[in-house]
């Protein structure tokens, strides 16, 4: 849970710090928001590829290499002197960060048994929840106190515990150790590289130029359109494509990665609003505007251990729709604040939507990864006869 706690924290610590940032570097609030950018753009088009490079190097290889990737950028960050250093290093971040969840996630899945895989992603799940939580709060703390520097640093003592008890206690299982991947999928990744870089930047910058009304927004999302359709036409006739589509022919695994991606872009669009809505508009400082976002982590402590339990009890479902139900509540709630509202105001719907956020992400999970076809013994069927893992 560690890498995965580190690189989650780090995709919300820096928002509050944003302001921050912007000042120190000489840089406007709208081209320090390139700083969340550039990492979420790495990180996207690197976790596609996590598959195929755990295999070529070892899971547990790759980790390690992405976790020292990912704290030595983190240094690199903090040191920045400039806002074109510290987008390359958040970059470099980024592409380091992109592996860590789907791999930690694997190693979860394949060291319990179906039956305590519940309780496994409900501890699993704690660290994705809270880390989003505790982003704002810590970095506004760390940013007052000290520097905005510092969100960045915080990562490498967190970095070096998870080196050390990877490198300690996981070991990489045999299907990886005997796989035979073969070359990466050169020309899907350079098209999903394409159109997932511009979508990236129409929904980061399109607001700043009058999205379509501008010329250069309309060629880009061209380009999206034209690399998105490219990029699933070569997945579908490659041989050994980046991506393999086929996974999505099972209806559990499809639902689940629509309702999570649009749960995460309600969940972290909050994370990033909140804090900034605080500070540029109510004029709070920066550790302020994170207390005022941190009831969300009571909400999430109090419903996961609760909800590892239920997960083996009740049908997983009627849980699912209830945390989609508790968060629009809250987002109904919070839809209605004014310039008029004090810094409590939103700690009910933000404890809320904590609770629901816990509620959806680990049923969710447990239901999108669980293949009831497998039964003990049996080859996964995500496993190709060559070795190659989907």
């Amino acid at each position: 849970m560690l890498p995965t706690f580190m690189e989650v924290l780090d995709t919300a610590i820096a928002s509050v710090a944003l302001p921050h940032i912007a000042g120190s570097l000489s840089a406007t609030t709208d081209e320090a928001t390139w700083v969340l950018t550039s990492y979420l753009v790495a990180n996207a088009i690197v976790l596609p590829a996590s598959g195929w490079l755990s295999l070529k190097f070892g899971r547990r290889n790759f980790l390690l290499t992405c976790l020292i990737i990912f704290t030595i950028s983190s240094f690199a960050c903090g040191a920045a002197t400039n806002l074109g250093m510290i987008l390359i290093a958040r970059a470099i971040q980024g592409a380091g960060g992109g592996a860590l969840q789907p791999l930690s996630q694997a190693i979860l899945l394949e060291s319990f048994p179906p039956e305590k895989r519940g309780v496994a992603m409900a501890l699993f799940g704690l660290g994705v929840v809270v880390a989003p939580v505790l982003g704002p709060t810590l970095g506004g703390w760390l940013t007052d106190q000290y520097s905005w520097r510092w969100a960045f640093y915080i990562n490498i003592p967190i970095g070096v515990i998870a080196v050390f008890m990877i490198s300690r206690f996981v070991k990489d299982p045999p299907y990886i150790a005997n796989a035979k991947p073969g070359r990466i999928d050169s020309i899907g990744l350079g098209l999903l590289t394409i159109w997932l870089a511009c979508l990236q930047i129409i929904l980061d910058k399109g607001q700043e130029d009058d999205w379509f009304g501008a010329t250069w927004i309309r060629w880009a999302f061209a380009a999206l359109i034209a690399g998105f359709i490219a990029f699933i036409i070569r997945e579908l006739k490659a041989e050994k494509p980046l991506v393999r589509l086929e996974v999505f022919k099972n209806r559990n695994f499809t639902l689940g990665c629509v309702l999570i991606g649009l749960f995460g872009a309600v969940i972290y669009g909050l994370v990033t609003i909140l804090p900034l809505f605080y500070q540029t508009v109510l004029g709070y400082i920066a550790s302020a505007a994170g207390i005022a976002v941190s009831p969300r982590g009571l909400g999430a402590i109090a419903m996961m251990p609760a909800v590892g339990i239920l997960t083996s009890k009740l049908d997983n479902r009627w849980l699912i729709a209830m945390g989609y139900v508790i968060f629009a509540w809250a987002a109904f709630w919070m839809a209605h604040l004014t310039l008029s509202i004090s810094q409590w105001s939103l700690i009910w719907p933000i404890v809320l939507s904590g609770a629901g956020a816990g509620l959806v992400f680990v049923p969710l999970s447990t239901i999108a990864m669980a293949w009831p076809e497998l039964t003990p013994g049996a080859v996964p069927p995500l496993i190709s006869a060559e070795g190659y893992r989907l």
